[in-house]
């Protein structure tokens, strides 16, 4: 059994999911721009190009380099920044596939590009933790298992294997979670919140208890124990990282917890209320409604209305195409 994984837990939370959606292959002069709501990312197989980001100085990238974009508007992929870019509907086919002066001699830029799902509902607790663009070397020390998966994604790509659209999408999903780590890793003047203080030997140690075990009644002692530091030092540095006191980082935890539990079925409240420590379900719905500004009941009855409407909506409409 794994060892209790703070980053593990948010991501089952959210429900993340990462799907290869798109390559592309490019030759010559070429620019396309490409809108970046969400979270999507790239990575360069062969050859190389320039990004081009709001904000930013053109970035050249080249084979083993990926990038994660969050929300951050629009980007550019090109040969060179002074061309006037394409739009992808330009480019890529129905398949999702673009290729552009593929005649032409010289090296060939292969490029895959893929996005992330989460559950909306807790998305801003990783998208508010990541920068607009999280950027990754293939060069990096750490960036190792980052190769290998690249290696084995364009591999999957090209020889259209059985059951290559699976592998390719658990591959991806590697890809995410390592671009967060080597990020992680390679982050120092991150803005405080968990993912900083999670890559704190000691705060992290004290956050990974409150993962392991949320329901346990806690008390700052316990935590500072962990850590291995005085009460008042270990409040502090706590507060510094996370930007909240340990103690309402478990509360906040807790709810969304049952916020979850809330919308994935029809748990008695009660029940949700003891599995997260609380001795009565008034207690759990007062401390809920504090940090939602509604109450359990009312909270689960608006998502299965919503829950409903959307479901209705298709009924009539069809579903969108994919």
């Amino acid at each position: 059994m794994f060892p209790v994984d703070p980053l593990s837990d948010v991501l089952s939370l959210l429900s993340a999911k990462s799907l290869l959606s798109a390559s592309l292959r490019a030759k010559g002069d070429w620019s396309i721009r490409f809108a970046s709501d969400g979270v999507k990312f790239n990575a360069v197989l062969e050859g190389g190009c320039y990004l081009v980001s709001e904000g930013s100085e053109p970035r050249w990238l080249e084979a083993g380099d990926c990038f994660l974009l969050v929300n951050c508007g629009t980007h550019i992929l090109c040969s060179d920044p002074s061309l006037t870019p394409l739009s992808p509907s330009e480019v890529f086919g129905p398949d999702h596939v673009g290729s552009i002066h593929a005649d032409l001699p010289g090296e060939c830029l292969f490029a895959v590009g893929g996005r992330v799902t989460f559950d909306d509902a807790d998305a801003g607790l990783l998208l508010d933790a990541l920068p607009p663009i999280l950027f990754v070397s293939g060069k990096s020390r750490e960036a190792a298992a980052i190769r290998w998966l690249l290696s084995r994604l364009g591999e999957e790509w090209d020889e259209k294997r059985a059951g290559g659209s699976v592998a390719a999408d658990h591959l991806a999903q590697l890809l995410f979670v390592e671009l967060i780590r080597v990020w992680l890793a390679q982050a120092e003047t991150a803005a405080p919140g968990w993912m900083q203080a999670l890559n704190d030997r000691r705060v992290g140690a004290a956050i990974r208890l409150l993962h392991g075990d949320p329901a346990r009644n806690w008390r700052l002692q316990d935590l500072a124990d962990a850590a291995g530091m005085s009460r008042s030092n270990f409040a502090l540095r706590f507060r510094e990282l996370a930007g909240i006191s340990p103690l309402d980082y478990l509360l906040r935890w807790r709810m969304r917890l049952g916020a979850k539990a809330l919308r994935s079925g029809a748990e008695p409240i009660s029940a949700i209320s003891y599995s997260l420590g609380y001795q009565s379900e008034s207690a759990f719905s007062n401390a809920f409604k504090r940090i939602t500004g509604v109450a359990p009941q009312q909270y689960r009855r608006d998502h299965q209305m919503a829950t409903a409407s959307a479901r209705k909506s298709e009924s009539i409409f069809g579903k969108p195409d994919a």
